[in-house]
């Protein structure tokens, strides 16, 4: 048996034997040469277009890389697209002097109704009337007939904001295609009620998206709190929370042991203008505004107006002083319970005596004599006092909501109306008002605007100038001096130097005097030896009960306010008790040797 020929190369048997035998040895070699090429051009084409690849990514990556950089360090990008822009939140946070936030927006979840998600026929899976009963066990404060009537109507709608992933994880299991859940950016107050006035809310739109900035603070610093180039930055208020949380919460406990229907407080920097603090009560809470809340909206401590009352007693002394119609302070004027003065009766809470001289006239509360000393002053210094204190505009504060005082009309400015406004009644103001009247009358007599925009140092207004120095000072020692002696000793926090006047005044509704309603204040400030702070508590109609000693006036219910809460916020605000300091009334007491008050 012949052996078969060996095989080494399957190739040059099957395929180059037979060429070479037809065309020789020659032409076998050549073709395998020409496929060896082959193969190696390919090898050559296939890296070379790995190669090309790979530079195309390189290059994608460089640039990508060269535009991030570039919008890192040049803090701007184009107007159609900023990478810096797309990581903040819709809406800018708002915080407090300190940093403690007050406002923040966050991503949620809320709830739309989309009929067409099945398209053409029935919307819903189920009835009406059991996804609404379904939706109203996830939400229990939500009206089933109002979400059935809703629902039925085939209308497209938001339905409700704010729905937790556990919300969203329970409607998707209703198995309903049309309660959808789209994303959106909610808005969220941490800190509740507080501040609420001050803060205001933002709208919503159809869809459930935060709008604008509806009042309050929110409104405006809209612009910055939405704008791409400022949003990433907080907006800071001068409010302290620590400080407010302190004034809601003595502010609350008054008005609730006074029976009052309302109060309002403020805390104010003397020498910046700058709101430490303000409150409204009843407040509301802007996470959710309820009917009972909405009520509670409008702002007392800015927006409402009222006669003040004998408040007005440390200015109309402070005009005199200025314009040299009080000079000597042991003079005695006429006083008595009831006495007429600039063609009308003018009656005292009480017989003070036949004769008062000015600080008595203060530490008892004498309209009587305040009324003589508006008269000595005339209708022209007086009133030009009161127009430097801004109080025949609204009130400056950057809050919108703000009252227009009722000043008397040029043509009604009587000697009547000059005596009665001296001691507190004829005009109309805000406590604000008379906040930052008190301010300029112990700062040194520089009366600037309040703000709510946190103040860096040197950037407190310059003010404009209403009273000398000189007649500041004497001002502080007569309003030290209602407090130790007088009406306002409820008020006197030992160790604080508080000072300040009480003021209690029926009210005015509509050309009517309701002697059954009052509205009692107590403006102060401390430390009396160099003052920091104004605090201003205002009550809308305490009432006389066991906790007022059965009184309704301002010694018995709004001055406690003061007395309580100095204590708690001085230390807060690096002001801390001291026995040993005050200012020196020597010169001055022993014109009042026995103290009293209302």
């Amino acid at each position: 048996m012949a052996s078969l020929p060996q095989m080494n190369n399957l190739f040059d048997v099957d395929f180059a034997a037979p060429i070479a035998g037809k065309f020789g040895h020659r032409a076998g070699t050549t073709l395998q040469v020409e496929l060896a090429q082959t193969r190696s051009l390919s090898l050559v084409d296939a890296k070379l277009r790995v190669k090309w690849v790979l530079w195309g990514f390189g290059i994608i990556s460089l640039a990508a890389f060269a535009k991030i950089s570039y919008f890192g360090m040049a803090g701007s990008a184009p107007s159609d697209f900023s990478l810096s822009a797309a990581l903040l939140p819709d809406r800018g946070d708002i915080t407090d002097r300190n940093g403690v936030p007050l406002a923040r927006a966050f991503p949620a979840y809320s709830l739309w109704y989309n009929p067409k998600a099945l398209g053409e026929g029935s919307p819903l899976v189920k009835s009406p009337a059991e996804v609404a009963a379904a939706l109203t066990a996830i939400f229990p404060d939500m009206a089933v007939a109002d979400l059935q009537r809703r629902l039925a109507s085939g209308k497209a709608g938001f339905l409700r904001n704010r729905i937790l992933p556990d919300d969203a994880n329970r409607i998707h299991a209703l198995g309903e295609p049309a309660l959808e859940f789209p994303r959106t950016t909610e808005r969220y107050y941490p800190q509740g009620a507080m501040a609420a006035h001050i803060l205001g809310q933002v709208g919503v739109d159809s869809k459930g998206r935060l709008s604008h900035g509806t009042f309050g603070m929110e409104q405006v610093f809209d612009a910055q709190l939405t704008n791409q180039a400022t949003r990433g930055a907080p907006s800071v208020l001068s409010i302290d929370m620590r400080v407010q949380g302190a004034l809601e919460d003595e502010l609350m406990r008054g008005m609730l042991a006074s029976g009052a229907k309302g109060a309002a407080g403020i805390v104010l920097d003397v020498d910046t203008g700058e709101v430490l603090s303000l409150a409204s009560l009843p407040s509301f809470n802007p996470n959710r505004i309820d009917t009972a809340g909405a009520q509670n909206i409008f702002n007392l401590a800015s927006n409402q107006v009222y006669e003040l009352g004998s408040v007005f007693k440390s200015i109309t002394v402070a005009a005199g002083i200025e314009y040299g119609t009080i000079t000597d302070y042991a003079r005695r004027y006429p006083a008595g319970l009831e006495r007429e003065v600039g063609g009308h009766l003018v009656h005292d809470h009480k017989n003070y005596g036949e004769t008062l001289n000015v600080p008595e006239t203060l530490v008892y509360s004498s309209n009587i004599v305040a009324a003589q000393l508006g008269e000595n002053l005339g209708w022209v210094r007086l009133k030009s006092t009161l127009q430097a204190l801004g109080m025949d505009q609204r009130p400056a504060i950057e809050l919108p909501a703000k009252g227009q005082s009722l000043w008397p009309a040029e043509r009604k400015w009587s000697p009547v109306t000059t005596t009665t406004v001296a001691y507190g009644h004829g005009l109309s103001v805000t406590p604000l008002h008379m906040a930052s009247a008190y301010a300029a009358l112990v700062n040194g007599g520089i009366w600037r605007p309040a703000t709510l925009r946190k103040l860096d140092a040197g950037q407190a207004p310059v003010g404009r100038r209403i009273w000398k120095a000189s007649t500041s000072a004497r001002m502080r020692q007569l309003l030290r001096m209602i407090v130790q002696l007088g009406t306002g000793r409820t008020a006197n926090a030992a160790g604080f130097r508080v000072g300040g006047k009480t003021g209690t005044a029926e009210k005015y509704i509509d050309g009517v005097r309701f002697k059954d309603r009052v509205v009692t204040t107590f403006a102060s400030a401390f430390p009396m030896d160099h003052p920091r702070y104004v605090v201003l508590i205002t009550l809308d109609e305490p009432k006389a009960n066991a906790a007022t000693s059965f009184q309704r006036t301002a010694a018995y219910n709004a001055a406690p306010i003061v007395g309580k809460l100095v204590p708690r916020i001085g230390p807060m605000l690096g002001i801390y008790p001291d026995m040993s300091r005050d200012i020196n009334i020597s010169d001055l007491a022993p014109l009042v040797p026995n103290g009293a008050g209302e």
